[in-house]
């Protein structure tokens, strides 16, 4: 635009900017997965990834017959709080929130850059780096302008917030009641080993979790995902598998079992298969809910954060 002054075309780049990050690199998987690392203002990187969950389908004629579906993970922060023992994000420490149109620019980009047609639902889960109710006012706006008809329009029944339960902001999430879908980053059974993995578990621990999201609205549709990460000798044994029974008795649950995914320096190794099968037979015998999330993009740099770990060492 041309017939604007002068100054207020300053003041539109300076605080109305349009494109407010860049891509520095992507990785690609043979999956179809696509790790993507963004750089913000102030030269902060965060990742974010497509998943390929159903591939398109064209009929003998070329029609699609099935389009493709797409999950994207996004961060809600440049590193994280939290300090998660097994997480790589967790080692260069906290830097800074991510703002609101940080956050949607991540979902805009990654269907831009895939030709993904702007009206084509997706699944978003705030996953990616960082705690997202650790930045809880930029990520409920975040949730809003995505899912208005006149900004995304993807719905929030389409949007997971992943969190790993800090108990006061899920009552709070609850209490404004956007509709969206709840995963609480579980991981253990017993409050000692989850202080191990998840040092705020001593402010917020595993009742305390399991309280709040007694009282969180959910669609009658749907279910609390928990996601369970499995390490080998330290939560794959059919005795955590009944203490997961037990805590989640009385909850609208489903739980997601998650391979670790190795990374180098790491103390914690990857399960095996059959510890993996065994531990959901034992879930699902009980009537619970219980999946084994298969990993993507193991070909590339996997485990959140370890795209930016690599870039960070090969720039040193």
């Amino acid at each position: 635009m041309k017939n604007i002054p002068k100054d207020l075309k300053e003041k539109l780049q300076k605080d109305y900017p349009i494109n407010i990050g860049k891509i520095i690199k992507e990785e690609k998987s043979s999956d179809g997965s696509i790790k993507y690392l963004f750089e913000f203002e102030g030269g902060h990187t965060v990742e974010a990834v497509l998943l390929l969950m159903k591939e398109e389908i064209k009929d003998e004629k070329g029609n699609i017959s099935q389009g493709a579906k797409y999950t994207f993970c996004v961060s809600s922060q440049v590193g994280c709080k939290v300090g998660c023992s097994f997480c790589l994000t967790a080692k260069g420490g906290f830097t800074r929130d991510l703002s609101a149109g940080e956050i949607v620019a991540q979902v805009s980009y990654l269907k831009k850059l895939n030709n993904i047609a702007q009206n084509k639902a997706v699944n978003i889960v705030y996953m990616g780096m960082g705690e997202p109710l650790d930045n809880y006012d930029n990520l409920v706006k975040a949730i809003k302008i995505i899912s208005e008809l006149d900004g995304l329009a993807i719905s929030t029944r389409r949007q997971t917030i992943s969190t790993s339960g800090i108990s006061s902001k899920i009552e709070k999430l609850g209490e404004e009641d956007l509709g969206v879908q709840l995963a609480i980053s579980l991981h253990a059974v017993d409050d000692g080993l989850r202080s191990e993995l998840i040092p705020m578990n001593k402010a917020y621990n595993i009742q305390s979790i399991i309280d709040a999201v007694k009282k969180f609205p959910i669609d009658t549709r749907k279910k609390v995902m928990f996601e369970y990460l499995v390490i080998k000798d330290k939560n794959d044994d059919i005795a955590s598998a009944n203490k997961l029974i037990k805590i989640l008795d009385g909850i609208q649950a489903k739980v997601n079992l998650i391979y670790f995914n190795p990374y180098p320096g790491t103390p914690y190794g990857r399960p095996s298969r059959n510890a993996m099968v065994k531990f959901q037979e034992q879930l699902i015998k009980k009537g619970v809910l219980c999946t084994i999330r298969e990993s993507k993009g193991l070909d590339i740099s996997a485990a959140c954060g370890q795209l930016k770990e690599q870039t960070n060492e090969e720039n040193k």
